[in-house]
C-alpha cells in the first residue's frame, strides 16, 4: 500500500513539475505515468478520465491526480497524487518566488519558453492522437466532433456548454443502448 502511495506521489510530482504551459501540457505527462509507466489504466480508461475531468470545474491536473489516485489506492491515493501535483510547485514558488519575479522578463527565460512551446504542442497532439483512436469508433462520434468544431469556431459557443450537452446526448443515445 505504501509503495502505491509513493508511486502516485512521485508520478504526479514528475508530471506536474515537467509540464510547461498549464493544464493541457500536463496531460501527456500524466498519460506517460499512468498508462505507459505504471499501467494503472489503459488508453481508453485514460481518455474517459480526461473526459470526466474536463466536464468538471477546476484545474485538470488536480482532477486527474485525484481520480487516478483514488482508482489506484482509494482516498489515500487521491491525497498522495494530489499532493504530488500541488506540493512541490507550492514549495518552489514560496522558496523561489522572488527569483521568479526578478527574472520573469529576462530574454533568456523568454527564449527557453519559446523553444519549449513547440514541444508541448507536439506532446499534446500525440496524446490527442492516441486518445482519438479510441474516441472515434463510429460515424456518430465523428459527427459529434464535427458539430463540436462548428459550435466552437463558427458559433462561438462556450466549451462548458458543449461538454454538458454532449454528456446528455451520450446518456440519451449511447446509455440506453448498453442497458440491454
Amino acid at each position: 500500500m505504501f509503495r502505491n502511495l509513493w508511486d502516485l506521489f512521485i508520478a504526479f510530482t514528475r508530471a506536474s513539475n515537467l509540464g510547461f504551459g498549464g493544464g493541457p501540457s500536463l496531460i501527456p505527462l500524466v498519460k506517460a505515468e499512468a498508462v505507459d509507466r505504471y499501467h494503472w489504466m489503459d488508453n481508453e480508461e485514460f481518455a474517459d478520465a480526461l473526459a470526466i475531468g474536463n466536464a468538471l470545474p477546476g484545474p485538470i491536473a488536480t482532477k486527474m491526480a485525484a481520480y487516478i489516485g483514488y482508482k489506484v489506492a482509494g482516498w489515500l491515493g487521491a491525497l498522495a497524487a494530489t499532493l504530488g501535483t500541488v506540493a512541490p510547485t507550492v514549495i518552489v514558488v514560496v522558496l523561489l518566488g522572488s527569483l521568479i519575479v526578478k527574472y520573469s522578463d529576462s530574454p533568456e527565460l523568454k527564449a527557453m519558453l519559446q523553444a519549449v512551446r513547440p514541444v508541448v504542442v507536439v506532446l499534446v497532439a500525440e496524446t490527442a492522437y492516441d486518445m482519438g483512436k479510441k474516441a472515434f469508433p463510429s460515424g456518430s462520434t465523428w459527427g459529434i466532433a464535427v458539430v463540436t468544431v462548428a459550435l466552437l469556431y463558427l458559433a462561438n459557443i462556450h466549451p462548458a456548454f458543449i461538454i454538458v450537452v454532449s454528456m446528455l446526448f451520450g446518456w440519451v443515445v449511447y446509455g440506453r443502448t448498453k442497458k440491454a
